[in-house]
């Protein structure tokens, strides 16, 4: 990237803000060396990383890189056999421990955040020389007893001495004597030897060795000769400490200096993910967000790209701004790829092609830009500027001077997968020629496809703009009435310079404004007026199109809710209809209930009606049958039918299955009878069977039943009635029981299925009165569930 664009578009001022939003001393370093990069690639894969630290502080929101520091240069000392101070062992240690945190973390979460696990995936743990260096040294750099065996060895020894050294000090200071000579009775020490303050008039009077007297020169600090041996072995025993804890921290030190290498590699990949880190923390503070990429392609490449080389910025702002940045929406490369930005003076034009310039420089260096997500940012092979003036009178360098300077080396150096960025391009000059050459300067980025914005003054320019395809004018607004800029950029129609206005807005007399006015050829006001008309038309044009956008927009949301409403018409009119089924149902199942009740009564008044005419006929039979007896005196053929009641123990028929059963108990009250045929036992009414006898040495003949046959045919323990009508079930059911039971069945299914439920319910009742029914129950889950019923016969 050109240094100098670098500069004027004042990237080195984003760089310090995000060096603000770091953790550590390597990875500030690291913001304040960021350079923009242009391959597409890595420009893709910085801004992935970006995304996903944004997506982690979000999940996490308190994850940082915890107590790192750059321990790179204390390392690096060790390395070369040079003893480190406990504090800087501690430093390590805590920096070890954190990144070895930091590569867990991000491990547990690599699905998520896979570009910043491909960072912290090079991290090595030292989880032994954290826990070494845990044993040795205290939190406050203490080396600890347990650091070493002689090391605690020597300092038990030493507590034992001191503690006899001061038994002895003592007994001498408790002394008659002793509390008449000494100053205070503290012991103190002075030059690690143990002493006793003694008055300066009493010096003679103590034995020993004055290591120390007072300021006041009142009071001697003085060493028994008793106690010098105990001293003596003291301090030896306090150098022989000295020495073992520089060999514990000499050996700590070794073990780092050995994986100098490794260390130092952690360290550079921590910054790495802190500075990722970093720009995630200042879109956050910022709302910034990463653009939509787009990869400028050769002329053979772009018919077949998938996103055209479209700049396009939507609401962004310039990020040295802050709140006070107008947004700024601008598209260029799809139909032009010149834009010639005009309007008055301070109302924007330099911001702009600022903001444009930086933002496609923070992309390039992976930083989130605050604009909306939907802004496209190509990616440059160079941003090159001429923003501003830096005359030099040392250098005898005029401003066309440098300005000139500028366009030859920006000339020179983009192409046309470049962007240029020209302040006031033709100015200082005359204007007659500067504006002329602003626009040879213009059509030479143009013929050569080089994205360009520039902002000018000069009329010439705005109409060769207007006239010559792939350029286009843009002007910020002015608002008329007030005399001041509205900031707010509008694409297709250039604008007035309005210096007269502005001038009488700061003061200057009208009388010099009106001769201004007076001065100014007729073809620039013409030209003015059409560039004023043009402006107005544009703006009705722009403000019909609102109207028309906010009348669609409006019919969309009323189809919307049109449609809404319909879907909820449909929801609400299956809901009416399916209740009304269900009630319809419901008052079906209720009045068949009623009906099987009343036949069940009509089948109960008949079969009391038959008994009566049975016993009538049985009687008459049985009155005829006695005077044939009386007349004839012989016997019946075959099996007869008798007169007298139906006994337990008597033989009787089954009208229904024509086959002989015996009597086992008969209940008058209910006109009913219990039965075996066989091995299986029926109770049924008294006119289903007939009482008979047979003459001497007959053999019984099975009863067949008008319409039945012999042959009784295999009983299914299923019965399928799904699909049958609910007047149709009872006759099957009651049937199909019939059979089953004759087959000796204990247990029967009846498959209903679920439906609305009323063939259930239909079959569950007669179920529970039916006589050839112990229980009932539903089905269990691997039997059919509450779409089966299971019958106990």
């Amino acid at each position: 990237m050109d240094a100098k664009s670098l500069e004027l578009l004042e990237f080195p001022q984003i760089k310090k803000i995000l060096a603000g939003f770091t953790s550590f001393s390597a990875s500030r370093q690291l913001a304040l060396d960021l350079q923009p990069v242009t391959d597409y690639q890595q420009v893709a894969l910085l801004l992935r990383q970006s995304a996903e630290a944004r997506n982690l502080l979000c999940v996490k929101p308190g994850f940082t890189i915890g107590g790192v520091r750059d321990i790179r240069q204390e390392v690096g000392l060790a390395s070369v056999g040079k003893t480190l101070t406990p504090q800087s062992l501690l430093d390590i240690q805590n920096t070890l421990a954190a990144t070895g945190q930091v590569r867990n973390t991000l491990n547990g979460l690599s699905a998520q955040v896979p570009q910043l696990w491909g960072i912290a995936a090079d991290l090595v743990e030292f989880g032994e020389i954290v826990e070494n260096i845990a044993h040795c040294l205290s939190p406050a750099g203490e080396v600890l007893d347990r650091a070493s065996a002689r090391l605690g060895n020597i300092r038990r020894q030493l507590a034992e001495l001191r503690q006899q050294l001061q038994q002895k000090l003592e007994a001498t200071m408790k002394t008659p004597r002793g509390r008449e000579i000494i100053q205070e009775p503290f012991i103190v020490e002075r030059e690690g030897r143990f002493v006793i303050p003694v008055k300066i008039e009493y010096r003679r009077e103590m034995k020993g060795i004055v290591h120390d007297v007072s300021n006041t020169g009142a009071t001697l600090y003085i060493e028994p000769l008793a106690t010098v041996d105990l001293g003596n072995n003291i301090r030896e025993l306090m150098a022989e400490e000295r020495r073992e804890v520089d060999r514990i921290l000499l050996s700590l030190s070794d073990e780092i200096g050995e994986h100098e290498k490794e260390i130092s590699t952690n360290i550079q990949r921590i910054a790495e993910l802190d500075l990722v880190l970093a720009k995630a923390r200042y879109a956050h503070n910022t709302g910034a967000v990463e653009p939509v990429l787009v990869r400028l392609v050769d002329d053979e490449e772009a018919a077949v790209a998938e996103t055209p080389r479209v700049l396009k910025l939507t609401e962004a702002r310039h990020p040295l701004l802050g709140v006070t940045a107008v947004p700024l929406s601008v598209e260029l490369g799809r139909d032009f790829s010149v834009l010639i930005i005009t309007g008055p003076n301070t109302g924007g034009k330099t911001v702009a092609i600022k903001t444009i310039g930086l933002l496609s420089l923070m992309t390039q260096a992976g930083i989130p830009i605050p604009a909306s997500d939907d802004s496209q940012m190509p990616v440059y092979d160079g941003v090159f500027a001429d923003i501003g003036d830096q005359q030099s009178i040392e250098q005898t360098l005029s401003s066309f001077s440098w300005h000139m300077g500028n366009v030859l080396r920006i000339i020179n150096q983009a192409t046309k997968k470049s962007l240029v960025l020209l302040d006031e391009l033709g100015t200082s000059t005359d204007p007659v020629e500067g504006s002329s050459l602003a626009i040879a300067i213009l059509h030479h980025f143009l013929s050569r496809q080089t994205m360009t914005v520039a902002t000018t003054h000069f009329s010439e320019v705005k109409a060769f703009a207007h006239t010559t395809a792939g350029m286009q004018n843009a002007s910020f607004e002015f608002d008329p009435i007030t005399l001041s800029p509205t900031y707010r950029l509008t694409v297709g129609t250039p604008s007035g310079s309005n210096a007269l206005a502005i001038a009488s807005r700061l003061g200057l007399p009208q009388e010099i404004v009106a001769e201004a006015q007076r001065l100014v050829p007729e073809t620039s006001k013409q030209l003015e007026t059409i560039l004023s008309s043009l402006r107005r038309q544009e703006q009705e044009i722009t403000a019909l199109r609102r109207q028309l956008e906010k009348e669609r927009e409006d019919a969309e949301q009323r189809n919307r809710e049109l449609e809404t409403e319909r879907q909820q018409m449909r929801v609400d009119l299956r809901s009416m209809i399916q209740q009304a089924r269900d009630g319809v149902a419901s008052e079906a199942a209720e009045l068949r209930r009623q009906i099987r009740e009343a036949e069940s009564e009509l089948r109960k008044q008949k079969s009391r009606e038959r008994l009566d005419q049975a016993k009538r006929t049985i009687a008459a039979v049985a009155q005829q049958l006695e005077r044939e007896v009386l007349q004839t005196g012989d016997e019946a053929d075959g099996p007869t039918s008798r007169a007298n009641t139906i006994s337990i123990g008597d033989t009787v028929w089954l009208k229904e299955v024509g086959v002989k059963a015996t009597v086992l108990s008969v209940s008058e009250e209910r006109q009913e009878v219990e039965v075996q045929a066989g091995q299986i036992r029926i109770t049924l009414g008294l006119e289903g069977i007939d009482k008979v006898t047979f003459a001497d040495g007959e053999a019984a003949v099975m009863y067949t039943p008008p319409g039945r046959g012999m042959t009784l045919q295999p009983v299914s323990r299923e019965l399928d009635l799904r699909g049958k009508r609910a007047n149709e079930i009872q006759s099957v059911l009651d049937q199909y029981l019939n059979d089953a039971t004759i087959a000796n069945l204990a247990e029967v299914r009846i498959i209903h299925g679920f439906g609305t439920g009323t063939v259930r319910q239909v079959v569950r009742e007669l179920l529970a009165a039916h006589p050839l029914v112990k229980t009932y129950r539903a089905g269990q889950r691997g039997e059919g569930g509450d779409g089966v019923t299971v019958a106990q016969l």
